[in-house]
């Protein structure tokens, strides 16, 4: 169903996943800009259940048994990498930029997608594969998610500073003013 649209569409697929996350990192800054926590942590809510759901769905595609393919190479090509990174993107992303702490979240959604793997070889009835490089490019999905949050994060924060320093510098000034006037009040002795 998916993964054979993705094949016959191949070579929009590279396209489709840049401008997906232009997207989703465009909605993410506008919302985080507007200090809507509560919408970024239901899309990250959505990005949850779309991700537990296009891993856990049975597809029954795979013969029973417990089993899973070891493998590290770095597979950065092709259609199921990019599927792999987007699954946990958004997540990492949403999240991180919610809660205001990207690298918590990358921990968290790396290692969700180590258990993904896990859960995927100890239930062969589910017809999912268990594959070391799909963890792998989850983790990178995470990582980049995890790395545009930390960017949004911090010019946020700056954005914040920015604000408050005309708001710190006005207080300043009646007590600097009072000062050059001599109108302020000193109590000396006791």
């Amino acid at each position: 169903m998916i993964s054979t649209f993705l094949v016959e569409h191949a070579p929009l697929v590279g396209l489709g996943f840049w401008i997906t996350v232009v997207v989703v990192t465009a909605i993410t800054w506008a919302l985080h800009r507007r200090r809507l926590r509560g919408v970024l942590l239901g899309l990250s809510g959505v990005a949850l259940v779309g991700l537990l759901a296009l891993t856990f769905v049975p597809d029954g595609s795979r013969p029973g048994g417990l089993s899973c393919t070891i493998q590290f190479s770095v597979p950065f090509q092709g259609i199921e990498t990019l599927a792999n990174i987007a699954l946990t993107l958004p997540l990492a992303l949403l999240l991180g930029v919610a809660m205001n702490r990207p690298l918590t979240v990358l921990l968290g959604v790396g290692s969700l997608s180590a258990v993904i793997e896990v859960v995927q070889a100890l239930l062969p009835g589910i017809g999912r594969r268990c594959d070391t490089n799909d963890w792998l490019m989850n983790a990178v999905g995470a990582l980049l998610g995890a790395l545009i949050a930390c960017v949004i994060c911090k010019l946020g924060r700056r954005r914040d500073a920015k604000q408050d320093a005309p708001a710190l510098d006005r207080s300043a000034e009646p007590t600097a003013r009072a000062s050059r006037t001599g109108t302020g009040s000193t109590t000396v002795g006791g």
